[in-house]
């Protein structure tokens, strides 16, 4: 099958081994290296839109599945995403990058910026999740118990995944209804492949972190956060932290938006996300 970026620029895609495993990636482009970081559930095809223009604006782009995602290994044992990143970047002999991650992220990006300083030129965290920060908004606990309750039953896959669109695409002020049933669909068909291809690594092992909530303060890089005015407390609250931290750090509140603020809000997400990678390079 033709891949749909194939008509306009040379594509490279493969694997890359990482400990028990490995990690699916494209790459395409030329100049300073950008990464982007799917979130939980989901897989790097969630940036197709920016990966299209990000390549045609000077840029080596790199986006991949993190282990127990899309098409990279299912979890075996306890490991470290922000290991595995930096296992990606040495096999394509990238030595540090932009890192723009959504959600769980943007929770690597943080951990790679505090475990692997040297590695990491600038971040650009949306709807940021922080290893090390729990959920306190009620609304995502009672969405998180309905997920539980759902594992093991006879209809618990879809029960799972339509909560996770609840929390992570409607959000809190939202009904289903409310949000463009195109963009649920396309997340729905996402976490459902990923639940279905590494169900076996569930329980299997546990992700590793640097506990990055205590140690906003240490990221020395340019950064800028982005959160959705209808994504959850918790996000907001995320957002509101980096920003007080990280020294420098800039936030942009999303209007129209939730937790899928690069997909919900395209035209505003890409103008600032162009706009900061610009002021790097002066």
């Amino acid at each position: 099958m033709t891949h749909p970026f194939a008509a306009w620029t040379e594509l490279d895609n493969g694997t890359v081994p990482i400990e028990e495993g490995e990690l699916f990636y494209e790459t395409a482009g030329e100049g300073p290296a950008v990464v982007l970081l799917h979130g939980g559930m989901l897989d790097q095809r969630m940036w197709d839109e920016q990966f299209c223009w990000l390549v045609g604006s000077g840029h080596r782009v790199i986006r991949y599945d993190s282990r127990g995602h899309g098409l990279s290994s299912t979890a075996t044992g306890d490991w470290a995403n922000h290991d595995d990143l930096c296992a990606l970047l040495d096999a394509l002999e990238v030595p540090s990058a932009v890192l723009v991650g959504l959600s769980h992220g943007s929770r690597v990006a943080l951990d790679t910026a505090l475990a692997h300083p040297e590695r990491v030129s600038a971040l650009a965290l949306a709807s940021p999740g922080i290893s090390g920060r729990a959920f306190t908004d009620p609304f995502v606990l009672g969405h998180i118990k309905e997920q539980v309750a759902a594992i093991g039953a006879p209809d618990g896959l879809e029960r799972y995944v339509e909560h996770f669109l609840r929390m992570w695409v409607d959000g809190p002020h939202r009904r289903p209804s409310d949000v463009h049933p195109g963009l649920r669909e396309r997340i729905r068909a996402s976490a459902t492949a990923t639940a279905e291809a590494h169900a076996d690594g569930v329980g299997a092992g546990m992700p590793l972190e640097v506990g990055a909530a205590g140690r906003l303060s240490e990221i020395r890089v340019p950064t800028v956060v982005f959160d959705g005015d209808l994504d959850s407390t918790d996000i907001s609250a995320n957002a509101h932290a980096l920003t007080l931290a990280v020294p420098g750090a800039r936030r942009v509140r999303v209007p129209g938006a939730a937790h899928m603020v690069n997909l919900e809000n395209t035209a505003l997400f890409d103008h600032e996300l162009r706009a900061f990678l610009s002021s790097l390079a002066r």
